[in-house]
């Protein structure tokens, strides 16, 4: 079912009666928007036009086929297989397809992708272009990918280190902690010795043939299905389906695709696991539930929905809880979650405070007892509902900007567990039958389900020398709260009023009108002299956004005040606003698309918001309470400190953030003031009042901000709303300018190696290059170009013909503010014994780019990419937002072909050279690896 549980639903008021009698038994309708058909060999194919990107389309293959369908001598050649299928197929060999995809501006990893899982393994080639030729070449790889690929002794081989590679990068302490936990989680299930990645040592060692014979067992037509999604023709696409699949010929006699279901246990389950690199516990409480891969009826949709609600009223009360100091917990939540193919988990996930771990599950768990013994109050139900039904509303509205990731998921659902298809249009009114009848019996009796006594388990991550929470613990704990008699049921008490209730604005007015025709935009002066650049746009409908910048940040403010500056966001933020508190703020909007937040850097300071077309109002209300009634609580800050420490302790043995805090003192020294480490004495220095103060000082002038409002929004419904909260928004005139003052590096150059002890031994190789050069749009381009020329410099020599790192990274940029500056850099993990190697290689590719040595078909693939991106940009809200900004804070006018088409196709490889010599020559540069210690 295209059941979008983030996003649902439904009716406005609680209609507790009875009704109309609804056929629960009905199967739920497909939509017929997506045409769906069977081939003779057992293919499946799905297709959907949609407009949301023109001219371009997304491809997509599922194989019904994952880790789980192993055996024991074959663990991880499921994944190695998604890898050799970009390495040589019977159309491209080698690397010539993602060579003929990047032609077309697709990038690998980005475009070009795929992931492997327990049951399957997925296959995509988004937004391309769809060219009559190009349709044709990504319909071909969908074909070699369904059943020729190459699978030669050369390529394996080269693929062994990649694969490492990539283990080596994902191990650290948490995957060693989930792998403690499989057993327990899947109930010693053979997906417990099934995780995607495999075992080195059958990675590295197993034969060419084995490899092979998974391949044909597995990647056959009975078991695939293909996607395509985007701007097509699809009567057009599906008899190209037809004659390039149907020629696919079926296996014969296949081996039975069987499913792993996992075993019922009456006894709970648990688990302990500790790590060197660990330092912070969590409690994991799951109750798994089976799940059908029967055909869905309107009785799954509602029994689906009302799991959602229930589960989503039961985080607002645990998120309640979270808000209040004394909590005994940092954070948790509740899920409803897949696990596996046949099962489903409710969860209770917690993060305890230090030596709280019994504490802390206990004070959570208190929460679903209550729920369980009692259900939900009047009040949550009818938030809850309204909140659906706005969420499911702006669906609707914005129905024909589904994006093909999310177009692709419902039909993913569909293929490997059966899941229906709606149309979001008719499951709404469907909703709306099911809520004509619901009663608050039925939301008690769903948490209760949901807290079954059986499939119960615990994954504990405990901290050496703690009162870690034992399998007794949690069964005393469990049985307690039970039977425990004192608990209450939740009550809530929060006044009827809106946000802005008892608030006497001081209307203004629009004195000027300025209309800017090469942009079709419009500037409107306020009479508190405030400027609100608008464009009415209705690329995405139903969307509106806001962003409001002023120059000055924390560059303005004493260097003693950092610490403290870097948290006003976060205090602000979970202070709610006006009388209202973090928590009472969410129930006032509820059923309300609006959302405003702060931002506080280095130069400037923002506001930055969204709604729908009806909520408006609400967005610019928020505006108007963040400059002249935010909030700033106490038990807030409270929080914050609680979790500023929970964080330092978490950080005292990870590896990662040593290597980070060593980044940092290498660069800029121990003590630079404006790049301090994070420890108990920076966090001493964070004070309430002085973030208090420091927002003040940076908001308390809304004149010095410059308003942008773009969407679906037409100019005469926003002029009245702009004259009442934001001309209401008093000003003092005046203007600010950012000081450039920021951290600086120790040295022109720094070589440093630094050794650090690491139960996984990796080395990761952190380079950068920057040199000060004067701002100009074409060195913008060109800067941003070596990036990505470099990046596949270095994905072919340190990843592929090396196999030395699984994702090298490379970057290039010229940044405008505080100052015009050429930044580029690369960072990868690596095996240490490859280190030195690497780092030599990748200055190398920097090196002989500046000597002129540039691949033009590099040059090229760049070339089209910047081109194909910005055309698709051009279909977005955010495209126009960006044109505004940079018009009125820049006087860039990105419309214009001189600012970026004509210069990116008169691009030559001198001009990356020129780029390239400019940071290399008399520029700054470090070079820091980190290695394990011995």
């Amino acid at each position: 079912m295209k059941f979008f549980l983030s996003f649902l639903i439904l009716f406005t008021t609680c209609s507790i009666a009875t009704g109309q009698s609804l056929d629960l038994n009905q199967l739920l309708e497909t939509d017929k928007s997506i045409k769906k058909g069977v081939l003779e060999n057992g293919m499946t194919y799905y297709i959907k036009h949609t407009k949301v990107v023109k001219d371009a389309a997304s491809y997509y293959i599922v194989q019904n086929v994952g880790s789980v369908l192993e055996n024991d001598d074959q663990q991880g050649l499921a994944h190695f297989l998604e890898h050799m299928a970009f390495n040589g197929t019977q159309t491209f060999p080698g690397k010539e397809m993602l060579n003929t995809l990047q032609a077309e501006g697709a990038v690998f990893g980005k475009d070009i992708n795929a992931y492997t899982s327990f049951d399957e393994t997925v296959y995509n080639m988004n937004n391309i272009p769809t060219k009559k030729k190009l349709i044709d070449t990504c319909l071909t790889v969908l074909r070699d990918w369904s059943n020729y690929l190459l699978l030669t002794d050369e390529e394996i081989d080269a693929e062994r280190g990649v694969i490492k590679e990539e283990w080596r990068t994902r191990q650290n302490g948490q995957m060693r902690l989930f792998e403690v936990s499989l057993p327990i989680t899947f109930n010693h299930s053979k997906y417990t010795d099934r995780l995607p990645i495999g075992k080195m040592d059958i990675v590295e060692n197993f034969e060419y043939k084995a490899l092979r014979d998974f391949y044909h067992d597995w990647y056959r037509t009975d078991l695939q299905a293909i996607a395509i999604i985007g701007d097509v023709d699809v009567n057009e696409i599906e008899q190209k389906i037809i004659e390039k699949f149907s020629k696919i010929p079926a296996i014969q006699n296949p081996k039975e695709r069987f499913v792993i279901d996992i075993p019922d246990n009456s006894e709970m389950l648990y688990s302990l696991g500790m790590d060197p690199e660990i330092s912070t516990a969590s409690v994991s409480y799951g109750i798994r539930h089976k799940k059908s891969l029967e055909p869905e009826t309107v009785a799954d949709l509602k029994r689906a929905v009302l799991e959602s609600m229930s589960v989503a009223m039961l985080n607002s009360r645990i998120s309640e809880n979270k808000q209040k100091p004394d909590a005994s917990f940092l954070g948790a939540g509740i899920g409803y979650r897949n696990v596996s193919r046949t099962s489903n988990a409710f969860s209770v996930n917690v993060s305890p405070k230090p030596n709280k771990q019994k504490e802390a599950f206990k004070e959570v768990l208190t929460e679903v007892q209550r729920a369980v013994n009692f259900g939900y109050t009047t009040s949550e139900i009818e938030r809850i509902i309204v909140n659906y039904k706005s969420s499911f509303e702006n669906q609707i509205a914005k129905k024909e900007s589904i994006s093909h990731k999310r177009i692709m998921s419902g039909i993913q659902k569909n293929y490997l567990e059966n899941k229906t298809i709606t149309d979001i249009e008719k499951e709404y009114a469907l909703f709306l039958e099911i809520f004509n009848t619901v009663t608050p019996e039925e939301f008690h009796n769903t948490i209760k389900r949901l807290y079954a006594k059986n499939n119960r388990f615990v994954n504990v991550t405990g901290v050496e020398g703690q009162d870690n929470i034992t399998k007794d613990d949690a069964l005393s704990i469990i049985k307690t709260l039970d039977n425990d008699k004192t608990i209450k049921p939740y009550q809530e008490a929060l006044a009827r009023k809106t946000l802005v209730s008892g608030i006497n604005f001081k209307t203004g007015k629009i004195t000027n009108t300025t209309v800017n025709k090469d942009l079709n935009a419009t500037t409107f002066v306020l009479s508190n002299n405030i400027k609100v650049h608008y464009k009415f746009v209705d690329k995405e409908k139903d969307k509106v956004s806001l962003r409001a910048l002023s120059y000055g940040g924390t560059s303005l403010l004493a260097t003693e005040d950092l610490p403290s500056a870097q948290f006003v966001k976060s205090v602000v933020q979970k202070s709610g606003l006006v009388d209202f508190n973090a928590v009472n703020l969410r129930k006032v909007l509820a059923g309300k698309t609006a959302n405003v937040s702060i931002g506080l850097n280095a130069i400037s300071e923002s506001l930055s918001g969204g709604s729908n077309t009806k909520d408006v109002e609400t967005m610019l209300q928020m505006v108007y309470l963040y400059f002249v009634k935010p909030r700033f609580d106490k038990s807030a800050f409270k929080v914050l400190q609680s979790g500023l420490n929970n964080y330092l302790i978490r950080k005292s043995k990870s590896v990662s953030s040593k290597m980070q805090d060593s980044l940092t003192v290498a660069i800029y020294g121990e003590n630079n003031p404006k790049a301090r480490l994070f420890d108990k004495t920076y966090i001493s220095e964070i004070k309430f009042d002085k973030i208090k103060s420091i927002y003040e000082s940076r908001f308390h002038d809304a004149s010095d901000f410059e308003f942008f409002i773009v969407g679906d929004l037409k100019a005469e419904d926003l002029k009245p709303l702009l004259e009442q909260y934001v001309a209401s928004i008093p000003t003092y005139s005046s203007k600010e300018v950012y000081k450039d003052n920021g951290a600086e590096w120790l040295a022109s150059k720094i070589d440093k190696d630094i050794y650090l002890m690491m139960a996984d031994p990796k080395s990761t190789v952190n380079i950068a290059y920057k040199k000060e050069v004067p701002y100009a749009t074409d060195n913008a381009i060109y800067a941003n170009a070596l990036g990505d020329i470099l990046q596949l410099r270095v994905t072919e020599s340190v990843r592929e013909s090396e196999g030395g790192a699984y994702s090298p990274r490379a970057s290039a940029y010229l940044s405008r503010e505080p100052k015009s500056e050429l930044n580029v850099s690369f960072s990868f993990d690596c095996n240490p014994e490859l280190a030195d190697k690497l780092v030599d290689i990748v200055n190398a590719e920097l090196q002989n780019i500046a000597d002129g040595i540039i691949k033009e078909e590099d040059l090229n693939k760049t070339r089209t990419n910047f081109l194909k991106e910005r055309l698709q940009s051009k279909d977005k809200n955010s495209y126009d937002m960006s044109l505004l900004t940079n018009f009125y804070r820049y006087n860039l006018n990105i419309n214009d072909p001189k600012t970026f088409e004509d210069i990116v196709n008169k691009m030559s490889a001198k001009d990356i050279q020129n780029i390239a010599n400019q940071v290399l020559t008399k520029g700054k540069s470090y070079q820091i690896i980190f290695k394990p210690k011995k």
